[in-house]
């Protein structure tokens, strides 16, 4: 998988959103943070790794919280994906 970075980044009253912009194969790799944050697709569709568990999102489906200290890897599926990240920033 080809590691991405953010498009955008935006950090408005101590929360951060991360937007990125992804193709087939492009995504962010098994990682973990010691903050927990929710992930929320917005076009395309991406698969969410946790250990034993997987979940294909797309923008018709409930955002996901990703748990503090618990690894975890994020996909896109298809071509033109837009999936974001939305954490509080300073408090870890």
């Amino acid at each position: 998988m080809i590691n991405l970075k953010a498009r955008f980044s935006v950090t408005m009253y101590d929360t951060r959103i991360d937007i990125y912009h992804a193709n087939v194969n492009e995504g962010l790799s098994k990682h973990e943070h010691l903050y927990s944050h929710l992930t929320v697709c917005h076009a395309g569709s991406i698969i969410v790794r946790k250990e034993g568990r997987e979940l294909i999102m797309t923008k018709n489906t409930q955002p996901v919280n990703l748990t503090a200290n618990e690894w975890h890897e994020i996909e896109a599926l298809e071509d033109g994906t837009v999936f974001v990240n939305v954490f509080s920033e300073g408090k870890y």
